[in-house]
C-alpha cells in the first residue's frame, strides 16, 4: 500500500522520482513555468494533481489527504552561500512561509503529515547569523513535532559535490536506532543545534539514518563520448587555461607531463585577489563535478576539461550529463531547450540522495510505533485517497 505525500516547489519532479514507487503523489505544485513544463512531460497523472498556482495563494482547502509526508525544496537562493544572504526574509525563500502558513492550516483541519522535509543549501544553518534556522525549528516545535536536521553531499551517491541540507520533522516516537547523532549530524549541524532554545531545543533531535552503500562511478564514468559533443575551439581552451592561478597552472602541467587521459570538471568564477576582482577558471580531477546550478550567468555554466597525452580539450557540460549527475533516469524527458535543461536539473535534488533518505529514515519512522494520541488519522497509508487529487486541478 503506497504512502501518500504532497509535494512543494516540486520542480521537474525529482523528490517524487527519489521517493519511488512506493509513494504515491496526491499533490505538487511549482509556479515555474519551466520546471511545470518538465514535470508534465515525466508524470502522464500531473493534470489530476499538479497545480501551476503560487504557494501563497494556495489554501488547505486545495490540499488532498491525509497524507503521510510533505516535502518542500524550498527556494534556496537567498539561504546560498553565493548569494545576498538575505534569509528567511528575501522574496524567494519567504515562499517557505507560504508553504509554511498551509501546514498550519492542515494542523488545525486535523489533516498535518506526520512527516515533514524542509530540503535547502546548507547556508540555511547560519543564514542572518542562525536566526533563520532558529526559526524554521521553532516554528516546527511550536506544532508538535521533533526535528532534527542532518547535511548529505550527492557526491555520496553520484560524482557530483552538492552538499544539502534535510531538515526532518516527525510526529510520534522515532525508534531509538534512529536517533542518537552520527556523521550526517555535522559539525555544522551540531552548531546550529546549540543556538536553539526552548522549545526548539527540547523538541530537537540527532536523526542518525545508516549511512548509504557508496558511490561507484565517477564523472568521465557520466559523460557522453567525445564524438557526440561539441568542443570548444583551441584559442578558448587557452584563453580559460589563462585564466587559473598559479597553483591550478602548475596542477594541469603536472597533469599534462604525466600522460593518459584526466577528465575534470571546470568553472569560472571571481574571486577577490590583492583587493581586485579576478576572474579564474578553476578545474578538479578529484572524479567529481562541481555542484550544479542553474544558468543564469555565463560563470555559472560547468565545463568539461579534459587531459590527454599531452593535449587539453574542453567544452561545456551537456543537458543529458547534468541530469545523469543529478541522478535522473535516461527516460528522463528534459526541456528541449539547453538553458531550460540546464535550469531544471541544477535546481533540483539529487534522486538517489532522496531514495536513500526514505529507505534510511523516512519509511522507518512511519513503519515504526503508532501517531500519538489523536493524530490517528495521520496514519501514512490514506485507505480512501479522493478520485482528485486537487480541486480545480
Amino acid at each position: 500500500m503506497s504512502r501518500h505525500f504532497l509535494e512543494f516547489f516540486a520542480g521537474g519532479g525529482m523528490a517524487r522520482l527519489g521517493l519511488g514507487p512506493g509513494w504515491s503523489c496526491l499533490f505538487a505544485n511549482d509556479f515555474d513555468p519551466v520546471k511545470g513544463a518538465a514535470y508534465r512531460a515525466n508524470f502522464p497523472d500531473a493534470r489530476e494533481h499538479f497545480s501551476d498556482a503560487d504557494v501563497w495563494s494556495l489554501t488547505a482547502a486545495d490540499l488532498p489527504g491525509p497524507a503521510a509526508l510533505a516535502w518542500a525544496s524550498s527556494p534556496c537562493q537567498d539561504f546560498s552561500l553565493a548569494g545576498g544572504r538575505a534569509g528567511l526574509s528575501g522574496g524567494r525563500s519567504s515562499a517557505f512561509f507560504g508553504f509554511w502558513r498551509l501546514m498550519e492550516a492542515l494542523d488545525d483541519a486535523g489533516r498535518a503529515p506526520r512527516l515533514i522535509v524542509v530540503e535547502n543549501v546548507v547556508g540555511l544553518l547560519t543564514s542572518r547569523d542562525g536566526a533563520d534556522f532558529v526559526a524554521l525549528c521553532a516554528a516546527l516545535a511550536g506544532r508538535g513535532y521533533r526535528v532534527g536536521a542532518i547535511e548529505a553531499d550527492a557526491a555520496d551517491f553520484t560524482p557530483q559535490s552538492r552538499p544539502r541540507l534535510f531538515v526532518i520533522a516527525f510526529r510520534g516516537e522515532p525508534q531509538a536506532e534512529l536517533s542518537g547523532g552520527g556523521a550526517f549530524v555535522t559539525p555544522a549541524v551540531a552548531r546550529a543545534r546549540d543556538r536553539l532554545e526552548g522549545a526548539a531545543r527540547a523538541a530537537w533531535t540527532d536523526w542518525s539514518p545508516q549511512a548509504p552503500a557508496g558511490r561507484n562511478t565517477r564523472l568521465a564514468d557520466l559523460l557522453e563520448p567525445d564524438e557526440a559533443v561539441a568542443w570548444n575551439p583551441p584559442d578558448l581552451t587557452r584563453s580559460l587555461v589563462g585564466m587559473m592561478s598559479p597553483g591550478q597552472a602548475a596542477r594541469l602541467e603536472a597533469l599534462r607531463a604525466a600522460g593518459g587521459r584526466h577528465v575534470g570538471a571546470l568553472f569560472r568564477r571571481t574571486r577577490r585577489e590583492e583587493g581586485r576582482s579576478v576572474q579564474r577558471a578553476e578545474a578538479r580531477f578529484d572524479g567529481l563535478a562541481g555542484c550544479l546550478r542553474t544558468p543564469r550567468g555565463g560563470s555559472s555554466r560547468q565545463s568539461v576539461i579534459v587531459v590527454e597525452d599531452g593535449a587539453v580539450r574542453t567544452r561545456l557540460l551537456a543537458p543529458r550529463e547534468a541530469a545523469r549527475l543529478m541522478g535522473l533516469p535516461e527516460s528522463y524527458v528534459l526541456p528541449p531547450r539547453v538553458s531550460a535543461a540546464l535550469h531544471v536539473a541544477g535546481d533540483g535534488v539529487c534522486v538517489p540522495a532522496v531514495r536513500w533518505l526514505a529507505e534510511a529514515l523516512l519509511e522507518p519512522l512511519l513503519s515504526g510505533p503508532s501517531a500519538p494520541p489523536g493524530l490517528e488519522n495521520l496514519h501514512p497509508a490514506c485507505e480512501n485517497p479522493p478520485s482528485q487529487s486537487r480541486a480545480g486541478a
